[in-house]
């Protein structure tokens, strides 16, 4: 196989682990902390998880290790979309496992969940994993989206670990991957199966966090490569001075990887979901406030600039919401069949006018006709709307231009308006993991497999102070069900891992609050260039902004 030559410098890369990790498996101690209750609904989930609720969260120390000892053989699973350092949980976890006994054992089943469920799996040794080291991608076993949910699916994985004699299974993914690792792990102790269950926290979305896991990994190499794509887009704008750039971040529904872009960058616009909700504005409102920056820099002969959009702020404008929810009842049934009957898009657009109210159709109207579209003609397999494949940033340079032709009409704007779209979301999901994400991958894969040796089940990997020095960082492990609430899933209430959304009061925000103003009328970008991965430390470990202004 034929590699890059920064591929095969990467190869020699050693990953930094926190300094109680650094002195052999030996000399691991633990120390316990107070016992723990869910983030909401607390009676509901001990209820649900009598045997794994309220467990102590832990923190590893040097001192003696007083774990059993005993021959471990571990599966690994990868869920759910890519991120940056994947590999290295994986690299740090077998380092690990065969730094305390050369006999241990690590199986990796193949493409997510499904590869437990249909014991399809490899069994880790140097020679492969050495292939895979501090590079991007979750190629090295393949990830997947199959839910473990079910008891069945549970009396299988159980029947899978015992075939192999697997005591312990080590989960890589999201909030739900971790939601489902603990319904795992509360099965596995009630059936006395012997079978420990350990969570990595994985997402680039960001939205995986508490007071104890400060960021989910992959996080800080997909937004330095997003922000260094929004750089060059910057600059590009400042030497042609002639587009307004549109820009959609991925990131689900919170817009944390949006505003660590936005503190990177400085663009004239960057819309935060949360605030969006919290504020209740209108499509028109929004619109509005874009238009705004426009107007007042074409006035400074600037008529270009660079807005950020986040990939979920349809979702949080509550009149778009209301209208997507008409449109779910009134395709609901057989009355999709009456919809898709209508040869012309002008016998539907009279269909969808019957059939909303007049608030959500004065919504509708002021919509392109590419998105009204979009709203009626991709749709799920449950027959609703796939706001996900909105092109938001398409919809609101559209809005920003019908506001700036009444301006033009009423003699307020005279400026020129010219918008190209992008949308940045899987160039940053299988990047050459940073040093960073490359440390912090590593540490959690090694401090999983620390979790296992000392016998605990239901656990998610925990590494902290990641804004100073990895040798700096502490290492240890919380109960899953903290981070858990209840929710309404499908029509059921559901116990999941609660979202961690962009905190309105929190100081990334309030940076970013304090400079917008004068971002959105000067041209105050930033070029951040690409991830550099050889030289000072100031300039190759560095944090993300939103890490740094949290622990100021």
């Amino acid at each position: 196989m034929k590699i890059s030559s920064l591929q095969s410098a990467r190869y020699e890369y050693s990953p930094k682990l926190p300094g109680m990790l650094r002195h052999g498996i030996a000399n691991i101690g633990v120390q316990e902390g107070e016992e723990t209750q869910s983030a909401a609904d607390q009676e509901v989930i001990k209820r649900l998880f009598p045997n794994t609720y309220g467990k102590k969260e832990i923190t590893f120390v040097q001192g003696e290790n007083t774990a059993e000892a005993k021959k471990q053989v571990v599966g690994v699973i990868l869920s759910g979309g890519q991120a940056p350092g994947g590999h290295n949980v994986i690299c740090g976890l077998y380092d690990a496992l065969k730094a305390a006994n050369t006999e241990n054992v690590l199986y990796g089943f193949k493409n997510g969940p499904i590869g437990l469920i249909e014991d399809d799996y490899l069994i880790f040794d140097d020679a492969y994993i050495n292939q895979f080291r501090n590079t991007g991608g979750f190629d090295i076993i393949g990830s997947g989206r199959t839910k473990l949910e079910t008891n069945e699916q549970f009396a299988i994985v159980a029947d899978v670990c015992k075939k192999h004699g697997i005591t312990a299974i080590v989960i890589i993914g999201g909030d739900d991957s971790n939601t489902n690792a603990a319904v795992l792990a509360e099965y596995f102790a009630a059936h006395d199966t012997g079978v420990q269950v350990i969570g990595c926290p994985k997402t680039i979305d960001g939205d995986l966090k508490n007071e104890d896991i400060e960021c989910s990994f992959g996080f800080d190499t997909a937004t330095k490569t997003y922000s260094e794509i929004i750089g060059n887009i910057e600059r590009d704008a400042n030497s042609a001075k002639k587009y307004w750039h549109f820009i959609k971040v991925m990131g689900r529904s919170a817009s944390h990887v949006a505003l660590e872009c936005a503190l990177e960058t400085q663009p004239n616009i960057c819309l935060i979901s949360e605030e969006v909700s919290a504020k209740k504005m209108s499509l028109s409102q929004i619109a509005d406030y874009i238009a705004d920056s426009v107007e007042k820099r074409a006035a400074k002969g600037m008529n270009f600039g660079v807005a950020i959009i986040p990939e979920g702020v349809v979702e949080f404008v509550p009149e778009f919401s209301a209208l997507i929810q008409e449109i779910n009842e009134l395709l609901a049934g057989s009355k999709a069949d009456a919809f898709n009957a209508l040869a012309t898009w002008s016998e539907k657009y009279a269909f969808i006018e019957k059939g909303l109210t007049k608030e959500s159709m004065s919504v509708f109207a002021i919509l392109p006709e590419n998105i009204q579209q979009q709203l009626f003609l991709e749709r799920d397999p449950h027959g609703n709307v796939q706001v996900s494949l909105i092109e938001s940033e398409k919809l609101f340079s559209a809005l920003v231009k019908d506001k700036l032709d009444e301006r033009k009409k009423a003699g307020t704007y005279k400026g020129k308006f010219s918008a190209l779209h992008h949308f940045l979301g899987y160039e940053g999901r299988c990047a050459f993991p940073s040093n960073f994400d490359s440390d912090y991958c590593y540490s959690l894969g090694y401090n999983a497999f620390m979790l296992i040796q000392y016998g605990y089940n239901g656990y998610l990997s925990k590494i902290s102070n990641l804004s100073n020095p990895a040798s700096e960082w502490t290492a240890g492990g919380m109960p899953i069900t903290k981070m858990m609430n209840i929710e309404r899933r499908h029509g059921e209430d559901k116990p999941v891992i609660k979202k961690a959304l962009v905190e309105l009061d929190g100081k990334p925000f309030k940076f970013f609050e304090a400079h917008r103003e004068e971002w959105a009328v000067e041209t105050s970008f930033v070029y951040p260039g690409a991830i550099q991965y050889y030289g000072p430390a100031e300039v190759c470990d560095i944090t993300t902004k939103t890490l740094a202004l949290e622990h100021e």
